[in-house]
């Protein structure tokens, strides 16, 4: 799609050649969606990738992912043996509606910007704990989890002229056993449910991770792995049937189902009883 619009690109090297936000500005990374419909509001891009960001980068302490990395990138890391998360990664890739194409091009963090419901990166680093790092207009930064950054459909915790930096993943939940259920109408689809579970290697801390049939992430917290009665209950309670995302993609009543039916698929598996 041309941006017909847009009258001028700044391309800036380090964080103090950032210009001054102003009205029409949009930042761009990859661009997939950027490209994809007309911005009639947008003047001016700011192009981030030459900043130079490394796409990842692993500390004991964790795995931090820029947000100019792309999916490809993501999808090739080799994490090491103790972070039996890995899996996850790939899954989370692979749940995306896209050709080889747009994972050389779409980032980490474009995913999470765009705040959609069925955004993979999105379930995959709240279900990881990850915390955003966000650089500030006035020459800070803040920092924000992810499971509070997507406040609703295309709806994130940015205020104009903030850039997201980069997404910082825990090294205790990489360490986690993971269980991983998702689903389109159609094969290649759209995700309409998409949950992840994890368990804590000694058992003491099991997490639930809902996204795709909610309009944004819901995470469950138990101390270990909760009766099939109550996590149902516990879903219930944050959930609601009312609560469930409506579109093309799915009902709220059939997204309700496979939420409930994926959950306990789950808990049976990460309780290492295999799905009931």
């Amino acid at each position: 799609m041309d941006l017909n619009t847009v009258t001028d690109i700044a391309r800036p090297r380090r964080r103090a050649d950032l210009p001054a936000w102003r009205d029409g500005d949009a930042w761009l990374a990859g661009g997939t969606w950027l490209y994809s419909e007309p911005q009639p509001e947008v003047t001016r891009l700011i192009d981030v990738v030459d900043l130079g960001w490394p796409a990842f980068e692993m500390t004991e302490l964790g795995l931090r992912i820029a947000a100019t990395c792309k999916i490809a990138e993501l999808d090739a890391m080799t994490l090491p043996p103790t972070w039996i998360a890995a899996p996850l990664f790939g899954q989370c890739c692979r749940a995306f509606l896209a050709s080889f194409k747009i994972w050389n091009a779409a980032t980490v963090g474009g995913n999470l910007c765009m705040a959609l419901p069925a955004g993979p990166m999105i379930s995959l680093t709240a279900a990881l704990d990850g915390v955003c790092t966000i650089w500030t207009r006035d020459g800070g930064e803040r920092r924000v989890a992810v499971i509070d950054y997507v406040k609703a459909p295309q709806c994130n915790a940015l205020v104009p002229g903030e850039l997201l930096r980069f997404i910082d993943l825990p090294a205790a939940m990489l360490r986690r056993r993971t269980a991983f259920r998702q689903i389109s109408l159609s094969p290649l689809g759209r995700s309409a449910a998409l949950l992840i579970g994890t368990l804590a290697p000694d058992g003491s801390a099991f997490d639930l991770t809902i996204t795709a049939s909610t309009p944004r992430p819901i995470r469950l917290s138990f101390a270990g792995v909760p009766s099939c009665v109550t996590l149902r209950e516990q879903i219930e309670q944050e959930l609601p049937p009312s609560h469930y995302y409506n579109d093309v993609h799915g009902s709220p009543a059939w997204r309700r189902h496979v939420t409930l039916q994926f959950a306990e698929e789950i808990r049976a598996e990460l309780a290492g009883k295999g799905a009931a």
